[in-house]
């Protein structure tokens, strides 16, 4: 038999009371949890006070005697040793990671190894740098663009290590110097039989070149002479010199200025891979502010309070569920 429909109005009645209900006590917890909070901040304001005034003198201690540094190193990879700077940076903050300060000390060279918290490498993004006076690197580029994003490809591992520079960055919790850290560090990057076996025989080459460049620049130098010499007497004589174009003058003067502008790039060379890992720039002791460092004062009497008032309000709940169990 089917509800009539003074029945089904009832029962909707009923349904929408008990919402109303169910809504006014939910509003009516929350005001009284309120009210309670209020109660109980006002029965401990003393003990409050005093957590704040504790927390801010162990912030301030904290934070004159807890500092971190960062520290920063623009190197240049020469001879192909990206890959192996790569390789050394990661087995420093494996080290670090183990805590093994001996390996720190007697194999890198750190003078206070406990104060080295980690070491990280990032190339320097500079495509201009990649691509200049390299054809096959701007081809690469082209040819990878084209199947891709060029922003991705400037950025990700397999073209950003082949960048010249990279930034090695390191931190310490105390103030550092050239010989405790940086130098220990430079000194232990360029410390590779292999890689100086290729240094010597790359710089000898270059040596070679430029002797040979000098040697081909003085030839063209006798040629412009000799060619100057007959002109000069030619105007002398009064007689007329025909130039004739076959002779590649032209080409002779381009070719002893590529010999002088490479001649020039070699001397900088020289300068730049007088070491494995060229040092370019160094950064050290930038203090760190970021998170919490240098904000203990603050976050430490938060803390305390936050702490208070959780044990407080479990100790609150325990005891109104004890309660409700003896009841």
């Amino acid at each position: 038999m089917s509800a009539t429909p003074q029945n089904n109005a009832d029962n909707q009645e009923i349904d929408l009371t008990q919402i109303s209900k169910k809504i006014g006590n939910f509003f009516e917890s929350i005001s009284t949890s309120i009210f309670r909070g209020f109660l109980f901040l006002k029965r401990n304001i003393i003990w409050i006070g005093i957590l704040f005034l504790l927390g801010v003198g162990i912030g301030i201690y904290l934070d004159k005697t807890t500092k971190v540094y960062d520290n920063e190193i623009i190197v240049c990879p020469n001879f192909g040793s990206t890959d192996y700077l790569y390789a050394k940076i990661a087995l420093i903050n494996s080290k670090i990671s183990e805590g093994d300060t001996l390996f720190l000390k007697e194999v890198v060279g750190i003078k206070k190894p406990k104060k080295f918290k980690a070491i990280n490498i990032t190339p320097i993004t500079d495509v201009y740098k990649f691509i200049d006076n390299k054809e096959q690197n701007f081809e690469m580029i082209k040819l990878l663009a084209e199947d891709g994003d060029i922003k991705k490809i400037v950025n990700e591992s397999l073209t950003s290590k082949n960048y010249p520079y990279h930034l090695i960055s390191f931190t310490t919790s105390k103030a550092t110097s050239d010989e405790e850290t940086l130098k220990p560090l430079m000194n232990y990057f360029n410390n590779s039989d292999y890689y100086k076996v290729i240094q010597k025989e790359y710089l000898n080459n270059i040596k070679i070149k430029m002797v040979q460049n000098d040697t081909i620049i003085s030839q063209i130098n006798d040629v412009l002479n000799s060619f100057s010499g007959t002109v000069n007497s030619a105007q002398k004589s009064d007689k007329l010199v025909y130039y004739n174009e076959n002779t590649q003058l032209d080409a002779i003067i381009k070719t002893k200025d590529q010999l002088v502008y490479e001649q020039g790039t070699h001397r900088l060379e020289l300068v730049n891979l007088d070491t494995i890992i060229k040092e370019n720039s160094s950064t050290l002791n930038i203090k760190n502010n970021k998170a919490v460092n240098g904000k203990m004062k603050i976050v430490i009497p938060f803390f305390l309070i936050a702490l208070f008032i959780l044990v407080g309000f479990l100790k609150s709940y325990y005891r109104r569920q004890m309660a409700k169990l003896n009841s």
